[in-house]
């Protein structure tokens, strides 16, 4: 990989944990589980986090889209899955939850697919 499609691979991280990270946050609102339908929509929407996400979500679309032109789409999905790893990481640290066995598994096989498609191109 060059150094330009392992720049733009990070960044894409980031805005989609940013991303997925900032949605969790504006649904995980006290205020807003206590209400329903629009009501619990407009709560949400008054929340900083679902426009941080949002922002964050269409920063990565531009992003994605410059790793893809770049990259095999085969490989640039399968390197994209990382972010599974990333969320599941941060959810665990920043709203505490729950890692079981199999989750970790499934994070270790993901991590060595990642790795083994990143380093087929050597």
């Amino acid at each position: 990989m060059t150094p330009l499609v392992m720049v733009l691979w990070a960044v894409n991280v980031v805005l989609d944990s940013v991303g997925q990270i900032a949605f969790k946050a504006a649904a995980a609102d006290p205020r807003a589980h206590a209400l329903d339908g629009l009501a619990r929509w407009r709560a949400m929407a008054s929340r900083p986090w679902l426009w941080v996400g949002i922002g964050s979500y269409v920063a990565e679309f531009l992003v994605w889209i410059a790793f893809l032109s770049l990259v095999p789409l085969s490989d640039g999905v399968l390197l994209g899955s990382i972010n599974i790893v990333a969320v599941m990481v941060l959810g665990r640290v920043l709203f505490h939850e729950r890692l079981t066995p199999l989750r970790v598994a499934g994070v270790a096989l993901v991590s060595i697919g990642v790795a083994v498609v990143g380093l087929g191109g050597r």
